[in-house]
């Protein structure tokens, strides 16, 4: 697992920082001989090969590294300093701020809290109906909020659950966890992954709901189908726990009430004025996607005030500076990228490999993207591929980079952000871990399954879409 490089030993450490090391001078080796002869267009792919292989083999020094790596491009004048800023897309790191902070409002107000006590109160009970509302509100709840609040809340309710029945959570982590990932392929706010998208393409709040929640939402219940079926002897047991329980006349944990309708009416706007978005920005005069980025921060400013006790907690400890400082590197090695010609190259050689027909390329950019996103963090490696579909800019490539990269999180135990929570927050509730393969064998399943549901539906619905994004 990638959270463990602090139980490596020297020598270990010394092997994957030479291999690290090894593959970044390959690559720029390999680029330079394949055509690249610029030094600026060898060193930018070097270093953004050597930030992928520090996610896979020092995952808790990948900051550290794309800080040495971000150092190296500007000191060997690949960027200046303006190229960087405008690289790092400090627009959606607001937004992530913003969010971020919005979030922790919400918790403080109790309203996640009060989605788990619906649950836990519910009538009738069974282990197929926990499934459905497991899977339903991971997902809905990934769409509004985001993936890693969804996840931390999901698995507080389902550890809750487990404990209290005695039966092992493995099964129902999983669940959850693939519901998420696929839940936040439905709009804009699930995934950073959606942000990055719908900005660089162009794509507004309503965009995703047009195009992107139906496909999520037939995936998901799709993907439902294929849970009960896998894990029916774990819902069976459950059933039977809950029976017992019910006999008992005990429920599934102490019920409190919360005053919850704060929090939601907060939510309910702040949703509200970002599906908006677009249709206020055009009607005031405003530049495509402002509103999308000031609207969780003017909204976080007002709840602050409000929250004045409270203020400096959200900023300092809610808002995850570690994930949006990596991410600014990242942003910004792949902008380098982009300003050297490398992406336009590529872009050239990929249309040339596969042709320019949407038909071809929307299932290959798909299944790359989610075979990709399997094994490097999803959204380092969407980073990489959405300069070279800006280069072709179809609208069609667009969704499918979105859905390969969610869709194949769920391939593998290292595949998104929300995977690697869940694992944490298990090995320190339960001092056990999921295997590689136990998560393997039924993530290949449900990532190929859902991959090709998503390529089906969009290759079905092109037509209708617009030829180009950003109309």
């Amino acid at each position: 697992m990638r959270n463990n490089n602090d139980k490596l030993t020297l020598r270990q450490i010394g092997i994957r920082g030479a291999v690290m090391i090894g593959i970044s001078v390959l690559i720029g080796l390999f680029a330079s001989y394949s055509g690249m002869e610029d030094q600026k267009q060898v060193l930018a792919i070097s270093i953004f090969t050597l930030i992928i292989s520090a996610t896979l083999m020092f995952w808790n020094f990948r900051l550290a590294i794309a800080f040495v790596g971000m150092a190296i491009i500007l000191g060997g004048k690949v960027l200046s300093l303006e190229q960087f800023i405008s690289s790092a897309e400090l627009d959606i790191i607001l937004f992530l701020i913003g969010m971020m902070t919005l979030v922790g409002v919400l918790k403080d107000l109790g309203l996640f809290s009060w989605i788990i006590q619906l649950v836990i109160s519910m009538k009738q009970m069974t282990g197929r109906l926990f499934i459905i509302t497991v899977m339903i509100i991971s997902a809905l709840m990934a769409s509004v909020v985001d993936e890693v609040t969804s996840i931390v809340f999901m698995l507080a309710l389902i550890f809750q659950v487990c404990d209290t029945l005695k039966v092992k959570p493995t099964p129902f982590v999983i669940i959850s966890v693939i519901a998420t990932n696929i839940g936040s392929s439905g709009t804009m706010l699930g995934n950073p992954i959606g942000i990055l998208i719908g900005t660089k393409a162009g794509f507004s709040f309503i965009d995703f709901v047009i195009w992107a929640a139906p496909i999520m939402i037939v995936s998901l219940m799709i993907s439902l189908v294929v849970v009960l079926i896998w894990f029916r002897k774990d819902i069976h047991l459950l059933t039977e726990r809950l029976e017992a329980r019910r006999k008992m006349q005990a429920g599934l944990g102490p019920l409190v009430e919360i005053p919850y309708r704060k929090g939601l009416i907060i939510l309910i706007s702040a949703i509200t004025l970002i599906a908006l978005h677009h249709v206020l920005e055009e009607k005031l005069g405003i530049e495509k996607n402002t509103l999308l980025i000031v609207a969780p921060l003017a909204i976080s400013g007002i709840l602050m005030i409000w929250k004045n006790e409270r203020a400096r907690h959200y900023i300092e400890s809610e808002v995850e500076w570690w994930t949006l400082m990596f991410f600014m590197m990242l942003f910004a090695v792949a902008g380098s990228l982009e300003k050297t010609g490398v992406t336009e190259q590529i872009a050239h050689n990929f249309t040339k490999t596969f042709g320019d027909n949407l038909t071809v390329l929307t299932p290959v950019i798909l299944f790359i993207s989610a075979i990709g996103s399997a094994f490097v963090d999803n959204i380092v490696f969407v980073a990489a591929f959405i300069p070279v579909v800006n280069e072709i800019g179809a609208t069609p490539l667009w969704w499918a980079l979105l859905f390969g990269g969610c869709f194949g999180g769920n391939i593998t135990l290292i595949g998104s952000t929300a995977n690697i929570v869940a694992l944490g927050m298990m090995e320190k509730r339960y001092r056990q871990h999921i295997t590689f393969l136990e998560w393997f064998k039924f993530g290949i399943v449900i990532g190929l399954i859902t991959s090709v549901i998503a390529t089906l539906l969009i290759l079905l619905i092109m037509p209708l879409m617009p030829v180009a994004a950003g109309y």
